[in-house]
């Protein structure tokens, strides 16, 4: 997305790329951008035995490859694209979104996941927003 304008203190401000985080036309876009991003990921996952699990823009993947393999393809799948960045996180424990995922011995166990940057934040009953929010 191109070209996008908006307005914030009575100033006028020229986006040049990108949309509004939370708007629902640039959640639509994201995720058409991402189903044609991800078609020949997906597809090399499956055909290895692997799973391939995405929300919005975050990716899970697992697969059984060699590490230099692995790390080989996420280096290619990068660079598809110079706005997606994928990267590779490879061991028996991985978080994804609000998920820890550990592999014992085959068994998948699951437990939450806070990121260390996470802050809880409430909206105070007072604020200007509507009452259903």
């Amino acid at each position: 997305m191109t070209n996008n304008y908006f307005s914030y203190n009575g100033q006028f401000y020229h986006q040049v790329r990108g949309g509004a985080m939370g708007s629902p036309l640039t959640l639509t876009i994201s995720n058409c951008y991402m189903y044609f991003f991800e078609r020949q990921i997906v597809n090399q996952i499956r055909n290895s035995g692997g799973l391939y699990f995405r929300y919005i823009d975050d990716i899970f993947i697992t697969i059984n490859w060699p590490v230099r393999h692995l790390l080989k393809e996420v280096d290619r799948w990068n660079k598809f694209d110079e706005n997606i960045n994928l990267s590779a996180n490879i061991g028996s424990i991985a978080n994804f979104l609000d998920l820890s995922i550990e592999n014992r011995d085959g068994q998948l166990f699951t437990t939450v996941y806070q990121k260390p940057s996470y802050e809880p934040y409430y909206l105070p009953f007072n604020s200007i927003h509507p009452l259903h929010m």
